[in-house]
């Protein structure tokens, strides 16, 4: 008849024991932490995830954005968080790739030259992809949209292409191709019929001139001009119809490092719209009307 164990020996197994479910332990921990991680719907793709840079790696990308944009992009009901449908997708693309973003509020004339001077990884604030644009960045096209109108309730008269606005004032946010445009129209605009063209540094304040009656034309990208009149509670009414629909771009540097990372942005696109999520996403904020099924890089020509 064997003998039970002495308490020695019970003390040493118990130690014995201890030591192989820490060690289990700390293999899993240091598993998990070896596997990316980033928040959004996006599920990762390694092979996306190898055509990321080095200098995009290791660290949490800056996504510069101007959140005065609603639905695009905005501060959120809590006063801080931006939120938005451009938030939501640099998140899933995030988490395609495996790496970490971060949504910083930046006036939108500042984003590009942020990008160009390495402050910012992406900018991705409902940027128009065209040629004059490309010169300056990369962008990874992922949205089609016009532009729009939109006047005070009370205005009769009706704004349907850029030569209507000859003859009143028209408020833009600063850098945008609205004001770009309607500086261009300015110039063509007869001398009896001026065209006054006032620049805001936020849409916030472009709406609340027209609001204020010190514009008469709010002019801007057309799914904003209709998020703008839905939430003004009546005070607003959209004019025209759209025009000039040219696609959004994901900008990111104009260089060798930029471009690889690019097309990691577009294979993530890729990804998102096979697995359902980037047309979730759009519907989610109302704007699937603006969904594309290829994401160019550089396509505005």
């Amino acid at each position: 008849m064997a003998t039970g164990a002495t308490p020695q020996r019970k003390m040493f197994i118990g130690l014995a024991v201890l030591i192989v479910l820490v060690a289990i332990i700390v293999g899993i921990s240091m598993s998990s932490s070896n596997k990316p991680t980033a928040s959004g719907n996006g599920a990762f793709d390694a092979v996306a995830a190898k055509l990321v840079p080095a200098a995009y790696k290791g660290g949490t990308l800056i996504s510069a954005m101007d959140a005065t944009y609603a639905p695009d992009e905005f501060v959120g009901s809590d006063g801080s968080t931006i939120v938005g449908f451009n938030v939501d997708l640099m998140k899933a693309l995030a988490a395609t790739l495996g790496l970490k973003v971060q949504a910083q509020n930046v006036t939108f004339s500042n984003i590009i030259p942020g990008i160009q001077a390495g402050r910012f990884a992406v900018g991705n604030s409902s940027f128009t992809d065209n040629v004059t644009r490309q010169a300056s960045v990369n962008f990874v096209d992922y949205f089609s949209v016009g532009e729009g109108f939109y006047v005070k309730s009370s205005t009769n008269a009706i704004y349907t292409s850029l030569a209507s606005l000859c003859g009143t004032s028209v408020a833009v946010e600063s850098g945008t191709v609205e004001e770009t445009d309607a500086k261009a129209q300015a110039t063509k605009c007869p001398a009896t019929q001026p065209l006054q063209v006032a620049s805001y540094p936020g849409q916030d304040q472009a709406n609340l001139a027209v609001s204020s009656g010190h514009q008469t034309v709010g002019f801007l990208d057309s799914q904003i001009a209709a998020y703008v009149v839905k939430k003004s509670g009546g005070l607003f009414k959209l004019s025209g119809a759209p025009f000039s629909v040219a696609p959004y771009g994901i900008a990111v540097a104009k260089t060798t490092a930029g471009l690889k990372f690019a097309k990691a942005l577009q294979a993530a696109f890729v990804d998102l719209n096979s697995n359902g999520t980037y047309a979730k996403i759009l519907k989610k904020w109302g704007v699937s009307g603006g969904a594309v099924s290829k994401f160019a890089i550089n396509g505005a020509k």
